[in-house]
């Protein structure tokens, strides 16, 4: 059912695509329809063309971004950092606070995996594509954290919280923060 379910998507954005960047110039170009003017049909290339270096730009900075993700991961010693939702760690002592840490990130999924939420929140069910974005967000965020109490040499971080908010559309931000301390050895 999910291959299905990405090959409905698929044929529904090439649709889309095709209709946009192929069908509407070759509609002005070909028609000999008086009705548009030159300078609007020039209005309407400019801004496919403009739609289209964004869209070409964006798939190959994620792409670089992927590769590069893999490689800005903490290094395993960054993961030796103590997670904890409270103030009081059982059996140790704090010995110092260092102060406020946090990490962020702002996840979106594609128009494909949109519409198959869109549907799935119209037939009921869980929106799988929204929960593993928010994994990932997650995760991208909390590495993040981590990553800034390592740089403190903090040994943990206490009353992590985490806060997510929408930003535009689909698009939502999630926000972890703690206190980084030092604990006694």
């Amino acid at each position: 059912m999910k291959i299905l379910r990405h090959v409905g998507t698929l044929a529904f954005v090439l649709g889309l695509f095709t209709a946009v960047f192929v069908g509407m110039p070759w509609y002005m170009i070909v028609s000999d329809d008086p009705v548009v003017p030159w300078w609007l049909r020039t209005a309407v290339f400019c801004l496919l063309g403009g739609i289209l270096v964004v869209l070409l730009t964006l798939a190959l900075e994620q792409t670089r971004d992927g590769t590069s993700r893999a490689r800005a991961l903490p290094a395993e010693s960054d993961r030796e950092v103590l997670l904890m939702s409270s103030a009081l760690l059982p059996g140790r002592e704090i010995a110092e606070i260092l102060g406020l840490v946090q990490g962020h990130t702002v996840f979106a999924i594609w128009l494909g995996k949109d519409l198959s939420a869109i549907v799935r929140l119209i037939l009921g069910g869980e929106l799988t594509e929204y929960t593993e974005m928010m994994g990932k967000a997650r995760t991208a965020a909390t590495d993040r954290m981590i990553a800034r109490a390592a740089e403190m040499e903090a040994d943990a971080i206490i009353n992590v919280r985490y806060m997510t908010t929408s930003v535009v559309g689909t698009a939502a931000e999630l926000l972890v923060y703690g206190t980084a301390v030092k604990l006694h050895n």
